[in-house]
């Protein structure tokens, strides 16, 4: 524990924070979220054993839902449902956060497009092509702005 002045100073180095452990997202809707970040994005669902142990009652509750990406972070879905909806005017960012991004083979960019087409989802905009690669931005149910993007060919 710090507990000197001049530790005010300190920081953490490079490295000690290994890699993200999850991301937290409120929702209005589960089944729907669900189906989005499950079954349009392609996200594995934790059931039984996978389920962290501290989340086990709220999952079984219908009030939280977990999702890993390949690389082990994991999405926790927090069933708010009288969660505000968003802005009507979808320029206006979320205070707090910008984007959740998902990184994307280059060869499978295109076919994310039209899987994000095929079932109606809300595009923000893109595709855009930059010297860092291809994006497109989209809505997810409760109206937080992802990312899909590929590093460049």
């Amino acid at each position: 524990m710090l507990s000197h002045p001049q530790s005010l100073n300190a920081a953490l180095v490079p490295g000690n924070l290994r890699r993200v452990h999850h991301i937290a997202l409120n929702v209005k809707d589960m089944q729907e979220s669900r189906h989005f970040y499950g079954n349009i994005l392609g996200l594995h669902e934790l059931t039984g054993d996978e389920v962290p142990k501290t989340l086990v009652d709220l999952v079984a509750a219908g009030k939280v839902a977990n999702f890993v990406t390949p690389d082990g972070t994991v999405i926790d879905l927090f069933w708010e449902p009288d969660l505000s909806p968003p802005d009507p005017d979808p320029s206006r960012a979320f205070t707090r956060a910008n984007h959740l991004a998902f990184d994307i083979a280059p060869q499978l960019f295109d076919t994310a497009i039209e899987v994000l087409k095929l079932h109606q989802i809300r595009i923000d905009h893109g595709p855009v092509t930059r010297p860092t690669g291809r994006g497109i931005y989209f809505y997810d149910p409760d109206g937080f702005l992802i990312e899909i993007r590929c590093d460049p060919i």
